[in-house]
């Protein structure tokens, strides 16, 4: 059967490829997304900065004016190195940190630059109003400032991408060639923030050769129960493609858990030439479950909701204050209302709400609010109506435990009802939760009766994951300003 095929005609709803079309990046997800995302923006514009600031000093060393020329200079180049010095989409290469190449590639593409800016000042006439020993000195001298900065921005970024939170653990179904070399690799290489736990194989360990220090945790049925007990991160199958059906089995047993899965054929049985696939340091491995946001995509991902949050945040407070007054005077209770969810990876998180009802249920049975619910306040129902009752959760979305665009959060209580009816449910933790999603925005908003609304949402969610672009996210955004003044499912 072709792998593909195998993929996206399997039981669980995700198996197939997030993007056919694109290069999967290694599996490297990283948590700490809030400092990545700084030293990413520094990356692009802390260069060109500093190098304008050089042509600015050696103006003033030189007694010269700093005038339109100069500053219209130092601007062109601030842009452009933006442009040049750009981090990788992939961060495996930057954490690889290799000083030598990276100095060599800084002082190489400014030499481009510098050779593209004479171009531009030739061919506009402008060359002439820009002093020669101010410009020449300027140009030997910002090649060095460029690949210190960077050389630094780099060890930070290092740093805090190996740091231990951003490890993810990790199991291998399958003792192979394959797996081992695998195994190894990611042993031997932490730029990829993957910490292998052992083994599973059905077969006995006098079968299994060699071992290294790599251990053999127990046989596939007890796979499931292991991930979600240890709560593991990533999960790289590794068995002949031929068991198709065994596979099957077993990533059937894994919708209950948020773990990432990889397969990782056996290409050591093939001669292959001039073959094409995505891989970790030669070993050639397959998405088949994993979240859209690893590397760059993740920190992108953060960087637009903290834009985003600041933005809203400056007319949201005002509102805010006059909302809490409002729930202070309706009803007897506290403004906000605190509830225990499921965020990312299945991780229990605290979720902020203006309080709407004249309950705070977070216990091990919620009811969901319905029409006429007698539990909800008068500006409750306002509140929920418009949905300005989630606009505390703008406070979540800076503390790194929601995103502004993702699947809906569920109660714990509701979470663990769901996840035993509905195959995959868990699948949907894979991304942040979000203040609107995909799902809200066709009509599965507010009380799920009936199963089949659910499914329908889990629907979406995983629609969502697979799909994921950052036009996408502003689609959804847009949608959500109209439902939330003509949909009439919330309350």
């Amino acid at each position: 059967m072709d792998l593909l095929n195998f993929a996206s005609t399997s039981k669980l709803g995700l198996l197939e490829p997030m993007r056919r079309s694109e290069s999967m990046a290694p599996p490297l997800l990283i948590r700490s997304s809030l400092s990545v995302a700084l030293i990413t923006v520094l990356q692009y514009l802390l260069p060109g900065l500093l190098i304008g600031l050089l042509l600015w000093g050696l103006a003033l060393y030189f007694d010269w004016p700093f005038d339109s020329f100069l500053a219209g200079l130092a601007a062109m180049t601030w842009l452009l190195t933006a442009l040049v010095f750009r981090p990788s989409q992939s961060y495996t290469p930057e954490l690889r940190f290799n000083p030598a190449r990276m100095i060599t590639s800084v002082f190489l593409r400014w030499f481009a630059l510098a050779i593209a800016l004479m171009a531009i000042g030739y061919l506009s006439g402008l060359s002439e109003n820009y002093p020669r020993r101010i410009v020449l000195p300027w140009a030997l001298i910002s090649p060095f400032i460029a690949a210190g900065t960077l050389l630094v921005l780099q060890l930070m970024l290092r740093q805090v991408a190996l740091a231990r939170q951003n490890q993810r653990s990790a199991v291998i179904v399958g003792v192979n060639m394959s797996s081992l070399s695998l195994a190894r690799k990611l042993t031997h290489h932490p730029e990829f923030c993957s910490r292998i736990i052992g083994f599973f194989d059905d077969r006995n360990m006098d079968r299994l050769g060699p071992f290294d220090d790599f251990k053999v945790i127990g046989r596939l049925n007890l796979l499931a129960d292991f991930v979600r007990r240890e709560k593991v991160d990533i999960i790289f199958v590794s068995l002949p493609i031929q068991h198709a059906d065994r596979m099957l089995n077993l990533l059937d047993d894994l919708q209950d858990t948020t773990a990432s899965i990889y397969y990782v054929p056996d290409l050591f049985v093939f001669d292959l030439i001039q073959s094409r696939t995505s891989e970790i340091e030669g070993i050639p491995i397959v998405a088949m479950c994993e979240t859209p946001f690893h590397g760059y995509r993740g920190v992108s991902k953060r960087m637009t909701d903290i834009g985003l949050t600041l933005l809203l945040m400056i007319p949201a407070i005002p509102i805010m204050i006059v909302i809490g007054l409002l729930v202070k005077l309706d009803s007897p209770g506290p403004a906000f209302y605190r509830q225990r969810r499921y965020g990312l990876d299945g991780q229990e998180i605290t979720v902020y709400k203006f309080r709407s009802m004249r309950v705070a249920e977070d216990g091990g049975q919620i009811i969901q609010a319905s029409r006429d619910d007698p539990r909800v306040t008068p500006v409750g129902r306002v509140l929920r109506r418009l949905s300005l009752d989630e606009l505390p959760q703008l406070i979540n979305v800076l503390q790194g435990r929601m995103s502004i665009v993702g699947p809906r959060p569920h109660a714990v209580a509701h979470n663990e009802h769901y996840r035993g009816l509905i195959k995959g449910y868990m699948v949907r933790h894979k991304v942040r939760p979000g203040m609107t999603g995909w799902a809200q925005v066709h009509g599965y908003r507010g009380e799920t009766a009936e199963l089949s609304q659910m499914e329908g949402r889990v629907n979406y969610d995983v629609e969502y994951l697979r799909n994921w672009s950052p036009s996408l996210d502003l689609k959804i955004l847009l949608m959500t300003a109209l439902v939330v003044f003509w949909d009439r499912k919330a309350y």
